[in-house]
């Protein structure tokens, strides 16, 4: 599984971790002054996710890291329903197919064999559906299912997060030490924790979160995350997310743009590669995609 590191892996002369209370536990304080731009430090999220309606709608993502799969060209095609586009410096485009691989056993894809190997050693050996086809009475099936009809686009995290921080648990070498670590990020009151669930699931949010427990309980249930799994732990476990979790969006037509704009052209070819993607993004205005690939990560 990832590692599991206290505060002292963030020591730096930059920055420093510092418990403000009760309801927000701990938070990170600059020691210095930083200008705009500057990287604060960098690791990788804890669990992460793709959004269940984004994973539906056709956006290939790693299912480890998150990153994209499909070509900058493939992406603006797919979003802008236009498939006659084709980007000039194919070479800026990012996705490196080459690398890609797929479990054997259920055929999700990751970027590479690492983040394939990273996946199974921390939680996909519990949560691998052992088949290439969709079985709808499958309890990992059933959870995400009944999820996706009760949080609707735009979406703002996944129960398949949950179920990914509680297979992390499992798969641990000391499950106990593993959730005291994730439990370290909730600090919240019973009320607290029932107005995030609100927030999450709506006004039936009550009837939803019973329905989302027991299918939990149903697909994952183990004596060493018992506590999660009970009716107040499961909605302190949503609470956690609700808090902590972040959606971020990728888009590798995003990163093509970047890398071609940086480019040494002439002044006519650079002035028709910026009306090209003007047009670009105007179509996929039109098409109403804000973003194109969401996931969710702790």
């Amino acid at each position: 599984m990832a590692e599991i590191r206290d505060d002292s892996a963030l020591d730096s002369p930059a920055f420093e971790v510092r418990f403000i209370g009760e309801s927000k536990g701990k938070g990170l304080f600059a020691v210095k002054p930083f200008k705009a731009g500057d990287v604060i430090f960098e690791e990788r999220p804890l669990v992460c996710c793709q959004f269940a309606w984004n994973a539906a709608y056709g956006y290939l993502a790693c299912d480890f890291c998150m990153r994209p799969l499909e070509g900058a060209e493939e992406n603006v095609r797919r979003l802008t329903g236009k498939k006659d586009i084709v980007l000039p410096y194919p070479h800026c485009c990012p996705t490196n197919r080459n690398s890609h691989t797929q479990c054997p056993s259920c055929g999700v894809w990751y970027c590479s064999s690492t983040c394939q190997e990273q996946a199974w050693n921390q939680y996909h050996r519990t949560l691998c559906l052992q088949s290439h086809s969709h079985h709808p009475n499958h309890p990992l099936e059933q959870l995400n299912g009944a999820w996706k009809h009760m949080h609707y686009p735009p979406e703002t995290t996944s129960v398949m997060l949950l179920a990914r921080m509680i297979a992390t648990v499992q798969q641990a070498e000391d499950p106990a030490n593993a959730l005291h670590f994730f439990m370290q990020f909730c600090h919240r009151t019973v009320n607290e924790e029932q107005e995030i669930a609100h927030k999450l699931l709506g006004e039936q949010f009550k009837g939803q979160m019973q329905v989302l427990q027991e299918l939990m309980v149903k697909a994952l249930y183990s004596d060493s995350v018992q506590q999660w799994l009970s009716p107040d732990g499961f909605q302190s476990l949503m609470a956690l997310v609700g808090t902590n979790g972040q959606g971020v969006g990728t888009s590798p037509f995003s990163e093509w743009v970047k890398k071609v704009s940086e480019l040494e052209l002439a002044a006519d070819e650079k002035q028709q590669l910026d009306s090209f993607i003007d047009k670009l993004y105007e179509d996929l205005n039109e098409g109403g995609t804000a973003s194109t690939g969401t996931v969710g990560h702790l």
